[in-house]
């Protein structure tokens, strides 16, 4: 599948609402926690509520930028080029800052790269401010009270609604496409998207109720066995689609605001109920965890179910859903759980 396939409809619907008038200066909209009313597209000022509270945009913006992971690809699938965008320093392929869907969507809009901002050691706020932006994109992030003020002295900020980096692809799509004021056109987006992984699990009918733990083993210190929490979009993609969740990572998700967790090796036997493991790392990870004394005695270890993401990867990049990686390489990854399983 291509991101062509499946956004023409939306992209083009995004594309005439550009080109429309914003809509009468006395009608508000609110939007938040990902919900947005069908009535919202191309009427402002809109009202996006988020963990920090609400923010107002006035006007539709014309000059967009986005910050941490994904945020830049609403817009990109909704026909918007950012003029500025988080830079791509994990799972990047050439090494161009820009990871391939999102390359590949730039040339079917006939865009040049936006400005790339460096997020390493965290975000660059002189260069956000430099691109001028309008609204600043950041639905799906893990910003800090503090950075959140910062970047509202650039342009309206579109925080996270409620936990960091927990937002799911759809409320992603709902919130930011609302600041956009292209509610619609993500709504539309989202039922998109819904309908084609719902196709893609139903084609892969052994994953079905399958427990499965996103899990990340250090090759360097097997004593622990970290994994994502329930909050975390890696594991929750998959249970929404149908998969199973393990005990140990409901009983582990209870009571935190954490996306990520560890527990002692020495616990292997609480895994006893995990179908199949999906870590980052490649074969020789897999044996030595099979070779492991305490990891071996998780059943998943034993029989080798276990689904390894090439590290820093597109692939493994794509296992964080986004809107624009879900059509690039679904197939994929699927593939690579059900080959686990096999």
């Amino acid at each position: 599948m291509r991101p062509s396939r499946l956004l023409t409809t939306a992209a083009v619907a995004a594309s005439t609402l550009v080109l429309a008038a914003c809509g009468s200066d006395d009608t508000s909209t609110t939007a938040g926690s990902g919900s947005t009313g069908s009535d919202s597209s191309g009427v402002f000022p809109v009202t996006v509520e988020h963990v920090f509270g609400e923010t107002v945009i006035e006007e539709k913006p014309e000059r967009v930028a986005s910050v941490a992971w994904m945020n830049h690809e609403v817009p990109l699938a909704l026909g918007v080029v950012p003029v500025g965008m988080s830079k791509a320093t994990w799972g990047d392929d050439d090494g161009d800052g820009v990871l391939p869907w999102v390359e590949e969507r730039l040339e079917e809009l006939g865009a040049e790269t936006p400005v790339l901002f460096d997020e390493t050691e965290g975000i660059d706020f002189e260069a956000v401010a430099d691109t001028a932006p309008d609204v600043i994109l950041a639905s799906y992030s893990g910003l800090t009270q503090e950075e959140y003020d910062t970047l509202s002295k650039i342009a309206p900020v579109i925080a996270y609604p409620e936990v960091a980096w927990g937002t799911t692809y759809q409320d992603m799509i709902s919130m930011n496409s609302a600041a956009l004021g292209l509610a619609d056109e993500g709504e539309q987006l989202v039922e998109e998207l819904d309908a084609t992984v719902t196709e893609a699990f139903a084609e892969h009918e052994e994953l079905a109720g399958k427990n499965v733990v996103f899990s990340y083993l250090d090759p360097n210190d097997l004593s622990q066995i970290g994994f994502y929490t329930t909050l975390d979009t890696r594991p929750g993609f998959l249970a929404e689609y149908g998969m199973g969740t393990p005990e140990v990572v409901t009983e582990s998700s209870a009571g935190t605001d954490e996306f990520y967790t560890t527990v002692s090796a020495e616990r292997a036997d609480a895994f006893d109920d995990v179908d199949l493991i999906v870590t980052y790392g490649d074969q020789s990870l897999a044996r030595a965890a099979q070779d492991d004394p305490l990891l071996s005695r998780i059943p998943a270890v034993e029989q080798g179910a276990i689904a390894m993401l090439p590290d820093a990867t597109p692939l493994a990049a794509a296992a964080n859903p986004t809107p624009l990686s879900i059509t690039y390489n679904l197939d994929e990854y699927l593939d690579l759980l059900a080959g686990a399983l096999a």
